[in-house]
């Protein structure tokens, strides 16, 4: 009988840090509690789950413990500071993943760039689609071949 949501509620309603004490079976609640803002987690342990004692269903072995904090500090990290900003591996495949103004058709020295003799295609070394309006009704001051990076 999971409500994590009600933890989310204590929080909102007073303004206050909250933990969760999980008597589930596994680790998924704990990062889900930690994912929705929980700043401390209580979760039985044990050498071995099969000794007896009333809370060993719900208690973790070492591995699984490691094997929590571990997916804990994992979601903690992902979570960031909150400023977007572009991440390095993003910034690595920028040139990859954009996209640039190219002639879809053969266009000579001199024609008018229109919207039917342009397009747009990986890789983005080149102009940006967000200058389509500059580029429409300029002149092109060479000839572009098809699929051709365009150049003002």
């Amino acid at each position: 009988d999971v409500n994590l949501n009600a933890m989310c509620s204590i929080r909102d309603e007073f303004g206050v840090e909250v933990g969760y004490s999980d008597h589930t079976q596994g680790i998924e609640v704990a990062i889900a509690a930690v994912a929705l803002g929980a700043t401390v987690i209580e979760k039985h342990f044990t050498l071995d789950r099969q000794l007896p004692g009333p809370d060993q269903k719900a208690s973790l072995e070492p591995n699984e413990l490691k094997e929590m904090v571990k997916s804990i500090r994992n979601i903690e990290q992902a979570f960031g500071d909150g400023i977007k900003r572009p991440s390095p591996s993003e910034i690595k495949n920028i040139s990859v993943a954009r996209k640039s103004l190219v002639a879809v058709s053969n266009i000579c020295k001199g024609d008018i760039f229109t919207e039917d003799n342009l397009g747009v295609k990986r890789p983005g070394t080149g102009i940006s689609p967000m200058q389509w309006d500059e580029v429409i009704g300029k002149v092109a001051l060479r000839n572009f071949s098809i699929d051709e990076l365009i150049e003002i």
